[in-house]
């Protein structure tokens, strides 16, 4: 892979892995009680499923397809 690939990917880590802690502080610090219709928390839940998301796509193998018949 090439460096400045390699050194772009390291640092979109880096900056999802940050925006996941700040969601996260987000959420814990999120007044109670919460009802389930509550749009704001709602979408904090959503982002951190995103972020989650792009992390994880990030971190795995690509998928090369290959043929089935030679």
């Amino acid at each position: 892979m090439n460096a400045d690939i390699s050194e772009c990917i390291t640092l979109a880590k880096a900056e999802l892995q940050a925006a996941r802690q700040k969601i996260a502080t987000e959420i814990s610090e999120y007044p109670t009680p919460i009802s389930g219709c509550d749009a704001q928390f709602n979408h904090l839940l959503a982002q951190r499923q995103q972020v989650s998301a792009a992390l994880e796509a990030l971190t795995s193998l690509p998928h090369v397809p290959t043929p089935r018949q030679p």
